[in-house]
Parts: structure tokens; C-alpha cells; sequence
């Protein structure tokens, strides 16, 4: 059976990284990181480059694991009562942020310019990548808050799932990243080419959430999850 959040879950850190005010940076974000530059050419630029990309996903992703664990810890346990309010305060919060994708309006402190910044260093470059991933995982950019804000508001809604969802929230996220650290130059001439698409996944991902929110608002997930929504239906109204 096809989990349906976790594939969303997936898929939104996809999105997050193709939002147009993330990606077109991504690849001379992560050269100066490793201290190369995205367009040379030798193998050990590129190495170096890549290396420090997989220590930038590590360190988000143990954050996101660490975040799922916790809402698992403090919400599993609540009463039915308080789990069914959660479900649809997460979905609240999912349409709310789909909508919010979708351009249905704006919302001023997630519209400002915030680009990514390296204001501190270690000895060591893999350690520096490592905490600033420790950072980026804090949603550093309006691209990454809302589409994050939909799934924290679906792990809610779920806190069994918790973990799962942020951790497939992070490798949907950290495989691009990877794939750009290792691709280095030709991602950037990628990115370059096709950056101002880009906004129409983003208003499309919006529309699946605003699909999901309802889903979850109305408790109604598990009938699509099981495949088995038209049976369900017709069971259910009796024809």
C-alpha cells in the first residue's frame, strides 16, 4: 500500500529545492562552501564540492529526524479527542500554506529577501557545511517556509508519522542537492537555462497541498491511501 503523505512528504522537499529563489543559488552556494569554484573543471573541485554537499544534507536532515522524533514523543500520546482537533488544525495549516504557494496572497515577513549567508567557519570546511546545515534546516527562505510549514502542519495531523515524514521531507530535499554537488558546473548551466519555470511547480505543488489539506481536514486520507476511494464511497452512501 502506497503511503500517500510520505510520497508528498517526499516530493515537497523536491519542490523546496526548485523554488525559484533557492535553486538558481544552490551551485555557488555549495563551491564556496567546499572553497572551489562551480565552474572548474578537475576532478578534485569537484570532489570537494561534492563532499561537502553530502555534510550540508547530513546536517539538515539529522534536524529534520530530530524534529520528527519529537513531535512523535509529544503528540502520539495525546487523547483521541486532541489527535482528531490536531488532524484538522493540520490541515488548516496545509490549506492555509498551499494557497499561500498557489500566490492567493502575501504574507510581508515571508516575502523578504533572505539569501544564504556563510558568517562563521571551522577549521575544517566539512564541519562548517555540517552546522550550516544544522542552520538551513530552521527554513531559511519564504520558498522553504511554506512549502515546510504544509508538512510540519501534515506531521501534526499525524504524529505517528512524524518521523517518516520529515526524514522523506529530507532525502526529497537532499537528493538534488547531491546530484548538483556532484554535477557541479553542467547543473549550474541547468539551472541557469530553465530558473524562471520554475515558479509554476511551486504554484502546482501548492494546488496538491491545498488537495491534501482538505483530505486531512475532513479525515479523509486513508480512504485515497488504500486505493480503495471509490468503494469506500459507495459503501458509504449506500449505492
Amino acid at each position: 500500500m502506497l503511503n500517500i503523505p510520505i510520497v508528498v512528504a517526499f516530493v515537497a522537499g523536491i519542490v523546496s529545492f526548485l523554488s525559484p529563489c533557492v535553486l538558481p543559488i544552490i551551485p555557488g552556494f555549495l563551491a564556496y562552501l567546499a572553497g572551489e569554484s562551480s565552474s572548474g573543471a578537475s576532478k578534485s573541485s569537484r570532489s570537494a564540492i561534492f563532499l561537502n554537499s553530502l555534510f550540508f544534507v547530513i546536517g539538515f536532515s539529522v534536524v529534520f529526524a530530530i524534529l520528527g522524533v519529537l513531535l512523535n514523543s509529544v503528540l502520539s500520546h495525546a487523547a483521541y479527542a486532541v489527535q482528531d482537533w490536531l488532524a484538522r488544525i493540520g490541515g488548516a495549516l496545509i490549506i492555509f500554506f498551499g494557497l499561500y504557494l498557489m500566490g492567493f496572497f502575501k504574507i510581508s515577513f515571508l516575502e523578504f529577501d533572505h539569501k544564504m549567508r556563510v558568517g562563521f567557519g571551522f577549521r575544517s570546511r566539512y564541519l562548517t557545511s555540517l552546522a550550516f546545515g544544522f542552520a538551513f534546516a530552521a527554513g531559511w527562505t519564504p520558498c522553504v517556509g511554506p512549502i515546510l510549514g504544509g508538512i510540519l502542519g501534515l506531521a501534526a495531523s499525524a504524529p505517528g508519522e512524524a518521523f517518516y515524514l520529515l526524514l522523506s521531507y529530507a532525502i526529497g530535499l537532499g537528493i538534488p542537492f547531491l546530484v548538483v554537488g556532484a554535477l557541479a558546473a553542467r547543473a549550474s548551466s541547468f539551472i541557469n537555462r530553465y530558473a524562471d519555470k520554475l515558479e509554476y511547480v511551486t504554484k502546482v505543488f501548492g494546488a496538491v497541498l491545498v488537495v491534501l489539506g482538505v483530505l486531512v481536514f475532513t479525515q479523509s486520507l486513508q480512504l485515497v491511501a488504500n486505493f480503495d476511494f471509490v468503494n469506500n464511497f459507495l459503501l458509504n452512501h449506500n449505492l
